[in-house]
């Protein structure tokens, strides 16, 4: 029992996919982030576009 709970206590694979997630969650916010930024600006520049045409 006592080499299972040692066993246990040293496995960090799981350690690795809670890290892998926490990286993949940074990476999806940078994301949205830079996209709703970008959204904006396109909005404006269209709307002055469309300005222009009229």
């Amino acid at each position: 029992m006592k080499n299972l709970l040692k066993t246990f206590a040293r496995d960090e694979s799981g350690t690795t996919a809670i890290e892998y997630g926490l990286i993949a969650a940074g990476i999806s916010v940078a994301i949205v982030a830079i996209v709703g930024t970008l959204g904006d600006s396109l909005s404006t520049g269209l709307e002055s576009v469309k300005a222009g045409i009229q």
